[in-house]
C-alpha cells in the first residue's frame, strides 16, 4: 500500500497491489471514520464485483479503482452519480485515447461501450455511518484484456487499438471526476449535465435536448419513470 504524491490534490489516492475489492475497501474506512474525497487503487481484486452481485474479472493490467464520498450527499440526488460517473469515466478515457472518443457510447444509467461492446463497470453503493451519507463509487476499466464467454459483447482499450496503462488512465480520471462532481454540484447542477428528453425521431430514437440547444440521438438506453409516492412499482 502507498500513497501517490502525484495524486489529484483535491482528493487522496491509496494504491494496492491486491485487494478483495476497492469497494468493500473504500467503505470498510468509511465505518472507521474516513472522509473523502479518497480513492483507493488495486492492480488486482480477488472478490471484484457488479450490479447485482455479479462477479468481475480482476486480474492486473485492467483498472480497478473507488472513490469514497462523504460530504455534500444529499439522499434524493443520489442516484444522480451513476450518470456523473459514467461521463467522468468517458471524459477519462476520450482524453487518455482521442482516437476512441467518436467509438464511445453511454447505455443508460452507467454502462460505457466502445463499438457496442462493453468495457467499463461501474457499481455505486453506500450506506449511512453514524447518521451521515456515505457512497463509493467502483470503477473498473478494461484496459489490457477482457473477460470471456459473457451474454453481451465485451472488449478492452488495447483490443480496439488504444494503448493505455491503468496508471495513466488514472491520472486523467481523477481530474475529470474532479470537473464532473464540481459540475454535478450535489445536485443542483445536473440539469446541464443530462439535457432533457424531447420527443422521439422517426426511427424511434430518444431525442435529448442539450443545454446548448442542441437535439442529440439516443439509440440504445434504459428509461425508467421516477416511481410517486404512494405507488408500488412492485
Amino acid at each position: 500500500m502507498h500513497l501517490d504524491p502525484d495524486a489529484d490534490a483535491s482528493a487522496r489516492l491509496i494504491t494496492f497491489d491486491t485487494l478483495g475489492s476497492t469497494n468493500a475497501e473504500a467503505l470498510s474506512r468509511a465505518r472507521a471514520g474516513e472522509h473523502g474525497p479518497l480513492w483507493i487503487v488495486a492492480e488486482r481484486q480477488t472478490a471484484g464485483r457488479g450490479r447485482r452481485g455479479n462477479a468481475w474479472a480482476s486480474e492486473p493490467g485492467n483498472l480497478f479503482a473507488s472513490l469514497l464520498l462523504t460530504e455534500g450527499l444529499p439522499a434524493a440526488h443520489l442516484p444522480e452519480l451513476c450518470f456523473v460517473v459514467a461521463l467522468a469515466v468517458r471524459d477519462a478515457v476520450g482524453e487518455a485515447a482521442p482516437h476512441l472518443g467518436p467509438r464511445l457510447k453511454l447505455k443508460w444509467p452507467n454502462d460505457l461501450l466502445l463499438d457496442g461492446a462493453k468495457f467499463v463497470g461501474i457499481l455505486i453503493e453506500g450506506e449511512t455511518v453514524r447518521d451521515r451519507s456515505v457512497v463509493v463509487a467502483g470503477i473498473g476499466i478494461n484496459c489490457a484484456h477482457h473477460p470471456a464467454g459473457l451474454p453481451y459483447p465485451v472488449t478492452d482499450l488495447a483490443a480496439s487499438g488504444a494503448v493505455v496503462t491503468p496508471a495513466d488512465l488514472m491520472r486523467v480520471l481523477t481530474h475529470t471526476m474532479r470537473a464532473r462532481l464540481a459540475q454535478w454540484d450535489a445536485g443542483s447542477g445536473f440539469a446541464p449535465i443530462a439535457g432533457k428528453f424531447e420527443t422521439l425521431d422517426r426511427m424511434g430514437r430518444l431525442m435529448l435536448r442539450l443545454p446548448a440547444g442542441n437535439l442529440e440521438a439516443i439509440t440504445v438506453g434504459e428509461v425508467f419513470a421516477p416511481a410517486r409516492a404512494g405507488v408500488n412499482n412492485g
